[in-house]
């Protein structure tokens, strides 16, 4: 630690969690400064002892950004013991991280995994507008109509809210594909059900500038230098 900042600032630095999760493990009481339970909107500084859950921090560490093919099946959760398989049982790495931006249970495809809390808060803020892009496999042959339709925005009536314009194009009879940019739950699936058809699967294929590649199921690798620095120029940090 270099200068006085934020708690929950630090946390995030230190790859504990993300910000909002942060203010949650000191309302809860786990986080102490000094010996002392820590207070919201605290301060610490060089010198000052930090722990969570009764471990001291060490400190800020080496930022790691994995991409990661999320199977079908398996849950982007961190504490539901009834989840089934969950991403730390396919993922073994010396440092410890966690998902940046979610694939709903019945979804495959690359998923951001990090120890940078700051890129994690930045990339699950849906108003930043970052491109996510998948391939959809539908029960229905795709019409001109439907991917204007999609295309233009969608009425999702369980949220009340209309979806933002995006591009959609036809790549195979039941097959498009869709760049988001932003990450109502479920979104896909609803998007195709206001317009009469159902979602056979979904693939997500690129994150930002960060592509899935030639990943496999379960498979996961660290970014580059270069992918790191043009990712978090991307993300706005």
């Amino acid at each position: 630690m270099e200068e006085k900042i934020r708690l929950n600032k630090y946390l995030a630095r230190c790859g504990v969690c993300s910000r909002r999760d942060a203010d949650r493990l000191i309302a809860s009481g786990k986080v102490s400064v000094n010996g002392a339970p820590a207070q919201m909107g605290q301060s610490v500084e060089p010198g000052d002892k930090v722990r969570v859950d009764g471990q001291v921090l060490t400190g800020e560490q080496r930022k790691v950004v994995l991409a990661f093919y999320k199977p079908v099946g398996v849950t982007c959760t961190q504490r539901d013991a009834h989840a089934g398989r969950i991403i730390r049982d396919l993922v073994s790495y010396p440092v410890r991280v966690t998902y940046a931006g979610r694939l709903d249970k019945d979804s495959e495809g690359l998923l951001l995994l990090t120890n940078d809390g700051e890129l994690i808060n930045a990339m699950m803020r849906g108003a930043n507008g970052h491109e996510k892009e998948y391939i959809v496999e539908i029960d229905k042959e795709i019409t001109d109509v439907f991917l204007i339709n999609m295309s233009r925005g969608v009425y999702l009536r369980e949220l009340d809210v209309t979806t933002r314009p995006c591009k959609v194009d036809r790549i195979g009879k039941h097959t498009f594909r869709i760049i988001l940019t932003q990450g109502l739950n479920r979104q896909i699936r609803r998007m195709c059900r206001e317009l009469g058809a159902r979602v056979q699967s979904i693939r997500r294929v690129r994150v930002l500038n960060i592509s899935l590649g030639d990943l496999r199921p379960g498979g996961y690798r660290e970014l580059s230098a270069r992918e790191c620095a043009k990712l978090y120029e991307k993300a706005g940090l």
